[in-house]
């Protein structure tokens, strides 16, 4: 057990992939301090508490990103933060101050925290391909994306992508402060995350293939999805903190597929799925660009086969009801 006596916290704990890191930071026999907005919220609690190890070593604290000191109690005491607490909005509707002020704003209290707590070794924060890739030229099939790739936020603004510009203006302010106040920073970038949910809410990247495998709904434009498993980016964090040599940027994308692919590969798993017949057949497989997996395996990470990933993503949806086929 690798976290036996040493005590963590994760920041948001009640979203989809800070589930799963919490799930798996108990299995490994750390003592997690949970951060949640309002514990008053069944939704957002009772699938932690329902966790293997949550009645002896999970406890849960109420924490704003907005507000300066709130993170203070979480973090007081923690060998490791895991900081994935982050407002995640693609509607149109979104604004910039929702998405960028609480992305931004809550690094630094995170940080600050973290700065006042002299027992913090290291701090993991959740990022995304967000910051890595979104540039004016679309992406080409001799495209290899990696760590070296910095989002154009100059283009990120005037395209109005709230998400996209919050990713990259938190991820800045985060390694600027980290390094002026000596905080050891890793960030991990992954893309779209996909697999079972632990909690019982529709988050967003699940909402993209329950769309996709309902009514062909596209998100992306370019029809490519860059996809990677929850399981895989809960465990990426946990050896991002246990690793000595662990640092700076990693990507995590498992694979980057076309959606009519995603639906050959959903009829076969569910044919019963009311997929339309033009995807069943042999399709033209479409050339895509790649996400370099060479930083991600120095972590140890093997990444979770798609058909798994799909199948459970798929199953996971259709037994919280999301999905009726």
């Amino acid at each position: 057990m690798s976290g036996e006596g040493k005590v963590v916290c994760v920041t948001g704990a009640s979203g989809f992939i800070a589930s799963w890191l919490v799930k798996l930071l108990l299995h490994r026999g750390y003592t997690v301090h949970a951060t949640i907005r309002s514990l008053k919220v069944p939704s957002k609690v009772s699938h932690l508490l329902a966790l293997d190890g949550a009645k002896e070593r999970l406890h849960l604290f109420e924490a704003d990103l907005l507000k300066e000191n709130s993170f203070d109690d979480a973090i007081n005491g923690c060998e490791g933060v895991f900081h994935t607490a982050s407002p995640v909005d693609l509607s149109p509707s979104a604004t910039k101050a929702e998405l960028v002020d609480p992305a931004v704003k809550g690094t630094l209290n995170v940080l600050r925290s973290c700065v006042r707590t002299p027992s913090v070794k290291r701090v993991v924060v959740t990022s995304s391909t967000a910051s890595v890739m979104f540039k004016p030229n679309p992406l080409s099939p001799t495209d290899v994306v990696d760590e070296t790739w910095y989002t154009d936020k100059e283009f990120a603004e005037e395209a109005q992508q709230w998400y996209v510009l919050s990713k990259v203006l938190a991820e800045e302010a985060g390694y600027k402060y980290a390094e002026e106040n000596g905080i050891d920073l890793v960030s991990l970038h992954p893309a779209f995350v996909i697999g079972p949910l632990l909690q019982p809410t529709l988050n967003l990247s699940s909402e993209v293939i329950l769309d996709l495998v309902k009514g062909g709904k596209e998100t992306m434009p370019t029809g490519i999805y860059p996809l990677v498993d929850v399981r895989d980016v809960a465990n990426a964090h946990i050896q991002a903190f246990e690793l000595p040599s662990a640092s700076g940027r990693y990507c995590l994308v498992g694979i980057t597929i076309h959606s009519s692919q995603i639906l050959k590969m959903a009829s076969r798993l569910f044919p019963s799925l009311s997929i339309p017949d033009k995807y069943k057949d042999d399709l033209p497989a479409v050339a895509t660009y790649q996400v370099s997996q060479e930083k991600a395996k120095s972590l140890g990470i093997n990444y979770t086969s798609f058909d798994v990933s799909l199948k459970d993503t798929i199953e996971s949806l259709k037994e919280k009801n999301f999905l009726n086929f």
